[in-house]
């Protein structure tokens, strides 16, 4: 089935509901989830009018696929593996025994306990059973394993999140709410694919929020393969659309911490400021550099839709949180955020006779699309292209080899750095540029790049990777602290 266009499609009226997503650090937590964000102090009909998409347990898809930090081979990375042999079995089975061990622990001896763990067990020794026939069948010749890994990965993931969300919505119904398990992985479906609006609509054809609380799959099985599309990223994503389909007044994401103006680790807690509000703009700049308050595809649906995001603290529930939008008043302008990516890459592209040529440009960008390596900034000149990306070295070397081998006379080099960048929705102060700079020298940090974008929403330093700290708690020293005590004076 050919990929429907979201975008065209015609949404629902808008509602009076919410929809909350609920990460898998959090959901985990399951005292802290009930008290702070499912139950509350809410009674009666207070209860309904949401509806919660929940990640798989933290720690349960590094299992079912491979570790995100890591990189340690879970089921996926093991059966992709012609030579692991049996290894991703006893690997599914160790994924089994730690979904069985956080049944435990939620439902203890509870009736609930023994309807988690039917739950757990079919849904694992059913894609056991999966993976063995694919495996025989593979075996043959006839097939390759090779075509049917997206599939596989697929599979895997949708476990984590049917757990999670099953037992979400048992222990609601155990405290006396209406819950309604939600399942989107399409487990054992066996029409044709629907797309990811189709599935969402179908899902939702009989539910009724304002007498329901409906606890929903992160993952959506569909057409457009939400796997291959996002990665890892897909919660978010269906998060995002399932607002978009049902016309949610809101979004909400409960995460472990506050949107602040920095990493209170690094600057120091009574000197970071809490982010009230801020515009969809800051929220890419931020996923830009891999410090997502939202994945950016999913920004993208409500955003386009104009429904507003709400950044809350799982374990803080009275602090209203952040609010993302577009359509804020005019506030003034100023640094809202410091933030960095630790771990980039400078990759150099030098060429003397680039200049006035065309095609270079666009060869280094083939490259890296086909290696398929994140830009993260880009700056150039006359005859020098500079890419900062975030990549593995083994990956940035077969760049290199791809280029050396269509320019010969080029110069190509890789340099390891961090970029810091100020953000907001607005930097057009005047100035900034230069006290930027200036709390940079105070610090004793010399910059090795530095881009004042014409857009005004982002400033960014680059710095040598043992830098990237002190770089951010200056930049937040004379861009944040010292316009919050400006602010103050004035006040005064």
């Amino acid at each position: 089935m050919p990929n429907r266009d979201q975008d065209n499609q015609p949404e629902r009226r808008p509602g009076n509901h919410t929809v909350e997503k609920l990460g898998g650090t959090s959901i985990l937590q399951t005292d802290a989830v009930l008290s702070n964000v499912l139950l509350g102090r809410r009674k009666g009909a207070e209860l309904y009018n949401r509806i919660v998409v929940v990640s798989a347990y933290s720690g349960i898809t590094d299992a079912l696929l491979e570790h995100k930090k890591t990189g340690e081979s879970g089921v996926y990375a093991l059966y992709a593996d012609s030579d692991s042999d049996w290894a991703w079995g006893d690997s599914l089975s160790a994924a089994r025994g730690k979904m069985l061990e956080i049944n435990e622990e939620i439902f203890g001896t509870s009736p609930a306990r023994r309807l988690a763990d039917s739950f757990v067990k079919e849904r694992v020794d059913g894609v056991r059973d999966c993976l063995i026939d694919l495996q025989r069948l593979c075996a043959s010749g006839h097939f390759q394993l090779r075509d049917h890994l997206m599939t596989v990965r697929e599979m895997l993931a949708s476990l984590g999140e049917a757990h999670s969300a099953h037992n979400t919505a048992l222990l609601l119904r155990e405290n006396g709410v209406q819950a309604r398990f939600v399942d989107l992985t399409g487990w054992r479906r066996e029409d044709e694919l629907p797309g990811f609006d189709e599935a969402i609509d179908e899902a939702f054809e009989t539910v009724d929020v304002s007498r329901e609380l409906p606890i929903v799959t992160g993952y959506c099985r569909c057409a457009e393969s939400l796997v291959r599309s996002y990665d890892r990223g897909y919660t978010e994503v269906t998060m995002s659309r399932i607002a978009v389909r049902t016309g949610a007044r809101e979004a909400v994401i409960h995460k472990e911490f506050h949107l602040s103006s920095a990493d209170p680790k690094l600057v120091g807690q009574e000197k970071v400021r809490a982010i009230r509000e801020t515009s969809y703009d800051v929220a890419d700049q931020l996923s830009n550099i891999g410090m997502e308050a939202i994945h950016p595809s999913a920004a993208k649906g409500l955003r386009q839709n104009g429904i507003p995001l709400r950044v809350k603290n799982t374990f803080e529930p009275d602090d209203p949180g952040a609010v993302i939008r577009d359509d804020h008043p005019k506030t003034d302008p100023g640094v809202e955020i410091v933030a960095g990516r630790k771990n980039v890459y400078a990759f150099e592209f030098y060429e003397p006779d680039m200049v006035g040529v065309k095609g270079y440009d666009a060869a280094i960008l083939n490259s890296l699309k086909r290696h398929k390596i994140y830009i993260v900034a880009k700056s150039s000149n006359a005859n020098t292209i500079t890419h900062f990306l975030a990549a593995s070295p083994k990956l940035l070397r077969r760049v290199e080899r791809d280029l050396a081998a269509e320019f010969p006379t080029a110069r190509l080099s890789t340099r390891a750095v961090s970029l810091v960048t100020a953000i907001g929705r607005d930097l057009k102060v005047p100035g900034l540029a230069l006290r930027a700079l200036a709390s940079l020298e105070k610090a004793g940090i010399e910059p090795i790049g530095f881009n004042d974008m014409m857009r005004k929403v982002d400033l960014q330093v680059i710095v040598d990777q043992s830098d990237h700290d002190a770089a951010i708690q200056a930049l937040h020293e004379g861009l944040v602290e010292a316009q919050a005590g400006g602010e103050e004076k004035a006040a005064a």
